[in-house]
């Protein structure tokens, strides 16, 4: 009997492999090597130390409107914070913003209705073939800052004021009756979900969902009268041309909510579209022959398959608007960036700053990327 030709190691796609792989590792080791050493030396040419020593030092610049208490003498590492602070309220709303709106015009894209359709379409073309940074421009410079002046305010319901200063809102006063009452409303929540979940599953058993149908009205309802009634709200008023009580939303602030929300939403309404496209139309049929109606058709039957292929370009959306948001410099808005950027000015640690900033980016998009990776497996279909 024969025994088998041993193949030479120089065409054993094993061996390859490894080798492949060992060279293009080599390669990014002596590439990472090279700048670090050029780093090294062009420190040394210039007297430079490499460190994050100088955080501790005194800032000698203000911040306006920053969220937690701030004076010129406190260190640098608490200007950091504030600019981080800053750039999540951001990021957070704007987020939630972006995919409200964005799914809005998404399902309106498809809308029956001609003059709802063609409006969605124009807000979609229009929006997501202009550069960002021109929008803010305008939302800043011929919206907010063209505002009524603090003498004559634009008042809303003697609850919001419009000013070129920005915009006054109620906001709650931290007490016990507050907490009690933020402590009930998540209650509400809770049993909310918890009805929604049991009429999805009486709909597909072909049961009476009507039992949590009431339940899951009157817990919004209950929610909704928790939080305009319960809460311990201080209110803005106009006093010797100045508005005190309530919470003051800077125009920088406004415009970069405004513009971030409405720009990202116009791509993430084509994802909603082309998630809803996707579904088959026989899942539309049968959903119309169950004789489900439009919302709740879409509601228990193509929004839920559509999440599956819509997840992915979502998680996308919501990184770009994380990192969009470090357009804030143009408008002089103090996020983490901007701030970074005055203390590399003063401090002459470029290097040190940009990798903080570089790292704290890093770090947002990855906790977005876990999350919405752990969203995306929950709405997938599990295998038997």
């Amino acid at each position: 009997m024969m025994q088998d030709e041993k193949v030479p190691l120089w065409r054993d796609s094993r061996v390859i492999k490894i080798v492949g792989q060992a060279v293009v590792l080599a390669m990014v080791i002596a590439a990472i090597a090279f700048l670090g050493n050029n780093l090294v030396n062009n420190f040394q040419r210039l007297n430079l130390t490499f460190g994050f020593n100088f955080l501790d030092r005194s800032t000698s610049f203000g911040i306006s409107n920053p969220p937690i208490e701030f004076s010129p003498t406190d260190p640098y590492i608490r200007a950091l914070l504030i600019g981080l602070l800053n750039s999540l309220r951001v990021m957070f709303f704007g987020i939630i913003i972006a995919t409200i709106l964005g799914i809005t015009v998404g399902i309106s894209r498809l809308s029956d209705n001609w003059l709802v359709r063609n409006l969605a379409f124009a807000y979609v073309e229009i929006l997501r073939n202009t550069p960002l940074l021109l929008q803010l421009f305008f939302w800043y410079f011929a919206v907010f800052l063209q505002l009524p002046r603090i003498d004559r305010p634009l008042v809303v319901g003697n609850l919001l004021f419009l000013t070129n200063r920005g915009l006054d809102v109620p906001w709650f006063i931290t007490s016990g009756q507050t907490w009690l009452t933020l402590g009930c409303i998540v209650g509400c929540i809770l049993l909310g979900i918890l009805a929604w979940n049991k009429r999805i599953k009486a709909v597909e058993q072909g049961q009476n969902p009507q039992l949590w149908v009431w339940l899951l009205a009157g817990s919004a309802i209950a929610t909704i009268l928790l939080f305009i009634f319960g809460i311990d709200w201080a209110v803005p008023q106009l006093q010797n041309n100045s508005i005190t009580g309530g919470l003051n939303l800077s125009p920088e602030f406004a415009t970069l909510l405004v513009g971030l929300g409405i720009y990202t939403a116009a791509f993430i309404a084509e994802v909603v579209r082309a998630g809803i496209q996707s579904v088959s139309q026989g899942q539309w049929e049968a959903a119309k022959a169950l004789g489900l109606n439009s919302s709740t058709m879409m509601q228990l039957v193509i929004f839920p398959q559509a999440l599956r292929v819509m997840i992915p370009p979502l998680t996308s959306e919501f990184l770009n608007l994380a990192k969009n948001s470090s357009l804030a410099i143009a408008i002089g808005y103090s996020d983490i960036y901007a701030i970074g950027n005055t203390i590399s000015n003063q401090t002459g640690k470029a290097v040190e700053v940009l990798l903080i900033i570089m790292l704290t980016y890093l770090t947002i998009n990855l906790i977005i990327s876990l999350v919405m990776n752990r969203f995306n497996s929950l709405v997938q279909l599990k295998e038997r």
